[in-house]
Protein backbone atom coordinates (compact mmCIF):
# COMPACT_ATOMS: atom_id res chain seq x y z
CA UNK A 1 0.00 0.00 0.00
CA UNK A 2 2.86 2.37 0.75
CA UNK A 3 4.41 1.92 -2.70
CA UNK A 4 1.06 2.53 -4.36
CA UNK A 5 0.56 5.80 -2.49
CA UNK A 6 4.12 6.88 -3.39
CA UNK A 7 3.41 6.24 -7.07
CA UNK A 8 0.12 8.15 -6.89
CA UNK A 9 1.92 11.05 -5.17
CA UNK A 10 4.61 11.13 -7.88
CA UNK A 11 1.98 11.09 -10.64
CA UNK A 12 0.01 13.94 -9.02
CA UNK A 13 3.21 15.94 -8.54
CA UNK A 14 4.09 15.39 -12.22
CA UNK A 15 0.65 16.54 -13.37
CA UNK A 16 0.84 19.67 -11.20
CA UNK A 17 4.32 20.45 -12.51
CA UNK A 18 3.13 20.14 -16.11
CA UNK A 19 0.17 22.42 -15.36
CA UNK A 20 2.41 25.12 -13.86
CA UNK A 21 4.86 24.91 -16.79
CA UNK A 22 1.94 25.17 -19.25
CA UNK A 23 0.54 28.29 -17.52
CA UNK A 24 3.94 30.01 -17.47
CA UNK A 25 4.51 29.11 -21.14
CA UNK A 26 1.13 30.55 -22.18
CA UNK A 27 1.81 33.84 -20.40
CA UNK A 28 5.30 34.21 -21.86
CA UNK A 29 4.04 33.50 -25.38
CA UNK A 30 1.16 35.93 -24.83
CA UNK A 31 3.62 38.63 -23.77
CA UNK A 32 5.74 38.12 -26.89
CA UNK A 33 2.68 38.19 -29.14
CA UNK A 34 1.37 41.35 -27.44
CA UNK A 35 4.76 43.00 -27.78
CA UNK A 36 4.95 42.21 -31.51
CA UNK A 37 1.37 43.39 -32.01
CA UNK A 38 2.08 46.62 -30.15
CA UNK A 39 5.20 47.25 -32.24
CA UNK A 40 3.54 46.65 -35.61
CA UNK A 41 0.33 48.50 -34.71
CA UNK A 42 2.24 51.57 -33.50
CA UNK A 43 4.35 51.73 -36.67
CA UNK A 44 1.33 51.42 -38.94
CA UNK A 45 -0.71 53.96 -36.97
CA UNK A 46 2.13 56.51 -37.05
CA UNK A 47 2.46 56.18 -40.83
CA UNK A 48 -1.33 56.56 -41.16
CA UNK A 49 -1.27 59.69 -38.99
CA UNK A 50 1.30 61.64 -41.04
CA UNK A 51 -0.20 65.04 -41.81
CA UNK A 52 0.44 65.37 -45.55
CA UNK A 53 -1.06 68.86 -45.72
CA UNK A 54 1.39 70.21 -43.16
CA UNK A 55 4.28 68.54 -44.94
CA UNK A 56 3.28 69.96 -48.33
CA UNK A 57 2.86 73.49 -46.97
CA UNK A 58 6.00 73.66 -44.83
CA UNK A 59 8.20 71.19 -46.70
CA UNK A 60 10.05 70.62 -43.45
CA UNK A 61 9.51 68.32 -40.54
CA UNK A 62 6.99 65.52 -40.66
CA UNK A 63 4.02 66.02 -38.33
CA UNK A 64 1.62 63.38 -36.97
CA UNK A 65 -1.99 64.16 -36.21
CA UNK A 66 -2.93 63.04 -32.68
CA UNK A 67 -6.56 62.15 -33.40
CA UNK A 68 -5.71 60.18 -36.55
CA UNK A 69 -3.05 58.25 -34.65
CA UNK A 70 -5.36 57.34 -31.77
CA UNK A 71 -8.18 56.32 -34.10
CA UNK A 72 -5.91 54.19 -36.27
CA UNK A 73 -4.09 52.61 -33.32
CA UNK A 74 -7.22 51.63 -31.41
CA UNK A 75 -8.94 50.31 -34.55
CA UNK A 76 -5.94 48.22 -35.65
CA UNK A 77 -5.29 46.91 -32.13
CA UNK A 78 -8.93 45.96 -31.58
CA UNK A 79 -9.06 44.10 -34.91
CA UNK A 80 -6.01 42.03 -34.04
CA UNK A 81 -6.71 40.87 -30.48
CA UNK A 82 -9.03 38.20 -29.12
CA UNK A 83 -12.10 39.10 -27.11
CA UNK A 84 -11.27 36.88 -24.13
CA UNK A 85 -8.47 39.11 -22.79
CA UNK A 86 -8.77 42.55 -21.20
CA UNK A 87 -6.29 45.17 -22.39
CA UNK A 88 -5.52 48.52 -20.79
CA UNK A 89 -4.12 51.01 -23.31
CA UNK A 90 -2.30 54.04 -21.91
CA UNK A 91 -0.83 56.78 -24.09
CA UNK A 92 2.05 58.03 -21.95
CA UNK A 93 3.40 60.71 -24.29
CA UNK A 94 2.63 62.06 -27.74
CA UNK A 95 4.53 64.73 -29.67
CA UNK A 96 3.21 65.86 -33.02
CA UNK A 97 6.45 67.45 -34.25
CA UNK A 98 8.79 65.56 -34.35
CA UNK A 99 6.53 62.51 -34.27
CA UNK A 100 7.06 60.53 -31.07
CA UNK A 101 4.69 58.34 -29.09
CA UNK A 102 5.00 56.29 -25.89
CA UNK A 103 2.34 53.61 -25.39
CA UNK A 104 1.80 51.10 -22.61
CA UNK A 105 -0.41 48.01 -22.95
CA UNK A 106 -1.44 46.08 -19.86
CA UNK A 107 -2.88 42.58 -20.08
CA UNK A 108 -4.89 41.20 -17.18
CA UNK A 109 -4.11 37.69 -16.00
CA UNK A 110 -5.95 35.17 -13.87
CA UNK A 111 -2.88 34.32 -11.80
CA UNK A 112 -3.06 35.47 -8.18
CA UNK A 113 -0.65 34.83 -5.35
CA UNK A 114 -1.63 35.99 -1.86
CA UNK A 115 -4.41 38.15 -3.35
CA UNK A 116 -2.09 40.12 -5.69
CA UNK A 117 -2.88 40.21 -9.41
CA UNK A 118 -0.09 39.90 -11.92
CA UNK A 119 -0.48 42.01 -15.03
CA UNK A 120 1.76 41.74 -18.06
CA UNK A 121 2.80 45.22 -19.24
CA UNK A 122 4.41 46.08 -22.57
CA UNK A 123 5.72 49.56 -23.34
CA UNK A 124 7.04 51.05 -26.55
CA UNK A 125 8.57 54.40 -27.51
CA UNK A 126 8.35 55.11 -31.24
CA UNK A 127 9.86 57.97 -33.26
CA UNK A 128 9.52 58.58 -37.00
CA UNK A 129 12.88 59.38 -38.53
CA UNK A 130 14.02 60.00 -42.07
CA UNK A 131 17.49 59.53 -43.42
CA UNK A 132 17.14 62.29 -46.01
CA UNK A 133 18.60 65.75 -45.55
CA UNK A 134 16.70 67.36 -48.43
CA UNK A 135 12.92 67.68 -48.59
CA UNK A 136 11.20 64.70 -50.19
CA UNK A 137 7.66 63.56 -50.62
CA UNK A 138 6.25 61.36 -47.86
CA UNK A 139 5.54 58.62 -50.41
CA UNK A 140 9.27 58.46 -51.20
CA UNK A 141 10.27 58.36 -47.51
CA UNK A 142 8.16 55.27 -46.69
Amino acid sequence: MSKAMTIVGVVILGVLTLAVVNIINQYSQGKEMDEQLLNETTKAAMIDAIDLGYYRVSGGLVRCDREKFLESFVRRFAESVTSNTDYKIRILDFNETPPKVSIQIGTGTVAQIAGDDFDIVNKIDAIIETKYSENRLVEQVR
